[in-house]
């Protein structure tokens, strides 16, 4: 990121700029994995790519992945990368316990791996946290270390 600062004019990326950057550097990944895992037969003979109504919910689904991440771009440029942080761990609560309700996962494997994901993202905030706020103090008083 740093180094896309350093290349624009301005020295600052907005959220299109952003986006543009994060979706083409994933573009390198998939194209790599398409090939290693050989698609490109499958893709070639698949008679899914002819239909119209596929395209239709690809194209949506592209849409719709293009909001999602100028809305996390957005939020980014506007909190800090610990606030992002933060709402990205919380948000792994009511997606768990969606999940339990719509896929009837109350088994007792299943509620603990969910209790045991949500402890680690919790602790892993807390520490984030405390780290945060120490370096914040050390830079609030002059200090350095």
């Amino acid at each position: 990121m740093d180094t896309a600062k350093q290349v624009t004019k301005s020295g600052e990326l907005n959220e299109f700029s952003m986006v543009l950057l994060n979706n083409t550097l994933s573009l390198a990944l998939g194209l790599l994995l398409i090939f290693v895992f050989n698609e490109v037969d499958y893709l070639s003979q698949t008679p899914l790519l002819r239909l119209p109504t596929f395209w239709l919910v690809m194209t949506f689904s592209g849409f719709l992945g293009l909001a999602i991440s100028f809305t996390s771009m957005w939020f980014l440029h506007h909190t800090r990368a610990t606030t992002y942080s933060l709402v990205g761990s919380l948000n792994k609560i009511p997606l768990s316990v969606a999940g339990i309700f719509l896929f009837k996962a109350t088994s007792l494997e299943n509620s603990a791996s969910i209790f045991f994901v949500l402890d680690a993202s919790s602790c892993c905030q807390e520490e984030h946290l405390i780290v945060s706020n120490f370096m914040m103090i050390f830079r609030f008083r002059g200090c350095c270390l």
